[in-house]
């Protein structure tokens, strides 16, 4: 059973504000051989990883207490497939180097938060998707006139995420650019204000959200130059929960355009729901 685009057992989670889709929660799931749900419905929760410091995909208002975008809703819609509503969510931070350890060691269930599916990864965790595709792109101060794509950072200070796909694809293949790295991607952009470094890498999608919070101050310049294909993460082996997250993903193209139009397509950014890797 799959949930549908709009229901009345379970309004959007309360944390992701009032616009955000409204998910059907599915009833008597018939899931077998899969540990991980087995333990969800035997708790009666779900435990999902999440990014607090991406606006327009994982974002926490602290004074609020409000999360919104695309991967929140995203993974809302996961949980109410699976027969969880959303009052039994129960959303953990966990920067992008510890996503496989909180995976194998039992943190999470599911980790929905900008997770790129690469072939070294699936060795780790297991994935479903991808969900949504975008590339490596560049943020940088709006008066910076010398940083104009990819080409231009020899001898730069470029800040990513410790442990994320974009810092290693700057370590590997930018040997004349100066790399640096926080947990989040927050201290990142912080970083960047100040001066401290010269521009903030990671994928397009997080740094248009970046970039849309503080627009007289902030820009991003070139053109995506990487691809990365985001896929929730859960635990490695759990073949029969990936295959139903799969088809919820396949059989909700309706659901996937509410969320998307409902968060990153408030940027005028049209795309369409990529095909699910049946891997």
């Amino acid at each position: 059973m799959t949930a549908c685009g709009a229901g009345t057992e379970n309004s959007a989670d309360p944390g992701a504000g009032a616009s955000s889709p409204a998910f059907e929660v599915a009833k008597d799931v018939a899931l077998t051989g899969s540990p991980t749900f087995d333990k969800i419905k035997s708790s009666g929760t779900i435990r999902i990883g999440v990014k607090e410091d991406q606006p327009g995909l994982g974002f926490l208002d602290a004074a609020t207490g409000v999360r919104s975008g695309f991967d929140v809703e995203i993974a809302n819609w996961m949980a109410a497939s699976l027969g969880v509503p959303a009052n039994k969510i129960e959303f953990k931070p966990i920067p992008s180097a510890n996503r496989e350890s909180a995976l194998a060691n039992g943190d999470v269930d599911l980790y929905v938060g900008t997770y790129s599916i690469t072939d070294k990864r699936k060795k780790l965790v297991d994935f479903a998707g991808p969900y949504f595709i975008t590339g490596q792109g560049l943020l940088v101060q709006k008066s910076n006139d010398t940083i104009k794509s990819e080409k231009d950072l020899d001898g730069k200070k470029v800040c990513s995420a410790t442990g994320s796909t974009p810092f290693q694809n700057i370590v590997d293949n930018f040997p004349k650019a100066d790399p640096v790295s926080f947990d989040i991607y927050s201290k990142c952009v912080d970083q960047l204000k100040t001066g401290s470094v010269d521009a903030v890498t990671t994928d397009q999608a997080i740094l248009l959200g970046y970039a849309s919070q503080d627009p007289d101050n902030l820009k991003v310049v070139g053109e995506p130059f990487t691809v990365e294909k985001y896929g929730i993460g859960l635990p490695l082996g759990d073949t029969a929960l990936r295959t139903f997250l799969n088809k919820t993903l396949t059989d909700g193209n309706a659901t996937w355009t509410k969320i998307f139009d409902s968060t990153l397509g408030k940027s005028g950014t049209k795309v369409e729901q990529p095909k699910v890797d049946q891997y």
